[in-house]
């Protein structure tokens, strides 16, 4: 059986590394060809950087051509804007048609597109820009625009997404940095023959879409527009102009022997103006399918797949323990705890059913000559007394452990009607992050699918909002609630309010930064529409089926009045302590997967984050490891012969949420190179932000493992 398990184990990951590696396109998912001659559009979309999380629209830049329109192109004309979905607006995508000509087949040397004239505030801009190693977006044929690589060896090509507006260079006089901006863009597309009938009329598909730059000087000699010789080009383009004045540092500071780096004040109304020019190459490549054409994009691909290997076997090695753990507990410790508590319930029921036996057994005689002056029956009396007073909850008060807790473990927590909306929402990020999983692992959502992944997911969590409600309601009824329909009030704002609230906080400070990843106020608009009118009728719908319909859970002993004394505490079963040391283990199982998601998240903005396959996995580990570490954790304090698990489970559960924000503080300083306080503000916002998600997600595991937990052991001591 274990032979087996392995194996199907294998298949499983298997299959889904496959699935995730190749499937990035939906089965039946239009192929778009072209004829020869025929315009394709080429799309502008935006400016990032890995040293800020500011993006700006690329047709906002005031240092670039403007899209007039002149050029059509697949049926749009430039400078028109792309409809876009929920996801591309959150990510910050600003997409549309450019002037660029590019036809089928039509390779062009050089075409002029504008001669930009600024200003001197455009031009600091420019220089910020640079600075901060800003990349542009370009998009063909849904191909983001890449930079092509040759790995060490020259065995492989690969591509980085994006390529750079500028570059900085230093003075070999002063050591001053220089700013350069590329002006010219040598636009390659790869293309190869269509399939099927496509193909057999001549028509062709994109494969690859490359571009390179140049920063040609003004002093270049140029004919209409374009350099004379593009080949050999001697001058770069320097965003620099010459200042009105330069500040005399002396004069500044007369006292001292130290000054800082000369300030050179440029007129702000002064101008300047920038040649634009572009080449068009089109190439066939028969080594690129059509539906591999994205691997280029993942050249790492195999070297980490070794890594996620190893973040498997890491993560499957601590399961496999803390399995062996939970089930010595269960297998042994506890069925032997139930089993010596039943055999003495039972020679306790014995010696109970032996002495009314010989209660009954005496005369009349014997009774009338005991109530005269012998005063047996009295003695006899007083012991069957004592036996029928013997009951299950004295029979329980007679062992240790957890057994003594039968009488208050299931006695309602503090604040339970905060602790049941939590859990509701705990179930609703559930459903969103399994959803969200399984479609990127077969390929539904993938890179081509752009903005796909934060559509579905707005969408898979207002659609949970009926399991948030129902889980919450029967949580509330179980406490003994009365009011569910406040309860569902609370589930569908406390949560969702304040992750709307802060988001639109921080929206305030980007937003004053003109850049793109500002939310804009009609798709704020629409996303209070879609919580207030689609997500708080499903809580309520929720809610009232689980606590109308279905009911409260209901518990296997009873509760006393009266609550027992809590016993002085082990250091390592307090509750913060606990927190800490269990939630370090599921953060053991998911942390190397985690140095991948951040570095597509944070560092390679440009890159993708494609092995859903593997994160599948980790993600049904990462859920049996919280499962288990709350099931341990509580059983210990249980034999401590502490009875507020509630709320400790719940914590258990989502500990591990204190470590990634750790590891998310130690990455900041360590592996990120961010610059600004609207920038590093935003990156420990949407961490804050993400491990309370996660630590919401988790903890709603946790506590409702830990309650199905609690509920079997002590159904295994109930005395019918």
């Amino acid at each position: 059986m274990g032979q087996f398990g392995n194996m199907g184990l294998k298949w499983l990951v298997s299959s889904l590394v496959i699935s995730s590696a190749h499937a990035f396109y939906i089965p039946g998912w239009s192929i778009r060809s072209y004829k020869d001659n025929e315009q394709i559009p080429l799309l502008v979309n935006k400016v990032y950087s890995d040293s800020t999380q500011l993006q700006y629209a690329y047709n906002d830049l005031p240092f670039v051509c403007p899209q007039t329109g002149k050029v059509a192109g697949g049926g749009l004309l430039g400078g028109q804007s792309i409809s876009l979905n929920l996801g591309e607006v959150l990510r910050g995508d600003r997409i549309i048609t450019s002037d660029l000509d590019l036809a089928m087949g039509k390779d062009q040397e050089c075409n002029f597109v504008c001669n930009k004239e600024i200003t001197g505030k455009d031009l600091k801009w420019a220089q910020e820009l640079v600075k901060d190693g800003y990349v542009v977006e370009w998009i063909v044929d849904n191909l983001p625009g890449a930079t092509s690589f040759v790995t060490v060896d020259k065995s492989r090509k690969y591509y980085a997404s994006g390529f750079k507006l500028g570059f900085t260079d230093y003075s070999a006089s002063t050591g001053r940095p220089r700013y350069f901006l590329n002006n010219h863009h040598t636009i390659v597309v790869r293309h190869r023959r269509a399939p099927g009938r496509a193909g057999e009329r001549g028509e062709k598909v994109v494969v690859g879409f490359e571009v390179y730059t140049k920063s040609i000087g003004p002093g270049v000699r140029r004919e209409t527009g374009c350099p004379k010789d593009l080949h050999s080009i001697d001058e770069n383009f320097e965003l620099y102009m010459a200042p009105n004045k330069t500040t005399d540092l002396t004069l500044k500071y007369p006292d001292s022997s130290y000054y800082p780096e000369q300030i050179e004040d440029i007129d702000d109304n002064a101008t300047m103006t920038i040649p634009y020019t572009y080449s068009v190459y089109f190439r066939e490549d028969e080594s690129i399918e059509w539906n591999h054409r994205w691997d280029l994009y993942f050249v790492n691909q195999e070297e980490g797949s070794k890594i996620h290997w190893l973040a498997i076997v890491n993560s499957l090695i601590i399961c496999g323990l803390l399995t062996g753990i939970v089930l010595m507990i269960l297998g042994k410790t506890i069925r032997s705890d139930i089993r010596n508590y039943r055999e003495g319930l039972a020679e306790d029921g014995k010696l109970r059913v032996k002495r009314k036996t010989l209660t009954g057994s005496l005369s009349p005689r014997i009774i009338s000559e005991k109530t005269t002056g012998l005063g047996l029956l009295d003695q006899e009396g007083v012991a069957e007394r004592d036996a029928d007073i013997t009951s299950e909850d004295e029979a329980l008060e007679d062992v240790t452990g957890w057994k003594l807790l039968h009488a208050d473990v299931f006695r309602k927590p503090e604040y339970g009607h905060l602790l049941a909306p939590l859990v509701g929402s705990g179930m609703q990020l559930l459903f969103m992050a399994v959803g969200l999983v399984l479609l990127s692992a077969i390929g539904v959502l993938n890179p081509s699918f752009r903005g796909g992944f934060i559509s579905a997911g707005v969408g898979l969590f207002i659609f949970g909002s009926a399991f948030s409600g129902y889980f919450s309601a029967r949580v509330y009824r179980t406490f003994d609630g009365q009011d569910f329909r406040r309860n569902a009030l609370v589930t569908a704002v406390l949560f969702p309010g304040l992750l709307f609230g802060l988001i639109f906080i921080l929206n305030l400070f980007v937003w004053a930064q003109a850049s793109s990843t500002a939310i804009p106020f009609g798709t704020l608009i629409a996303l209070a529409l879609l919580w207030l009118c689609i997500q708080v009728p499903l809580v309520y719908a929720g809610a009232w089926y689980g606590f109308v319909r279905t009911g409260a859970w209901e518990h296997p002993t009873k509760t006393s009045s009266i609550p027992r004394q809590i016993p002085h505490q082990a250091w390592y079963a307090k509750s913060i302590q606990s927190i800490l040391l269990a939630g370090l283990i599921p953060f053991a199982v998911i942390f190397i997967e985690l140095l991948f998601v951040f570095q597509s998240m944070w560092q390679d903005k440009s890159g993708y984050y494609y092995v859903f396959g593997f994160l599948a996995v980790v993600s049904v580990i990462l859920i049996v490891t919280i499962a288990e570490v709350t099931v341990v954790t509580v059983y210990i304090q249980l034999c401590s012969e502490n009875y507020h698990w509630w709320w400790q489970s719940f914590f258990v559960g989502g500990g591990s949420a204190a470590w990634v924000f750790l590891y998310c503080v130690w990455y900041y300083f360590v592996k990120l190179h961010i610059t600004g306080f609207v920038s590093s503000m935003l990156f420990f916002s949407y961490s804050f932000m993400a491990c309370c998600v996660y630590g919401l997600l988790a903890g709603t595991i946790g506590f409702l493992t830990a309650y199905a937990f609690v509920r079997r052991i002590y159904n295994a001591i109930k005395v019918d």
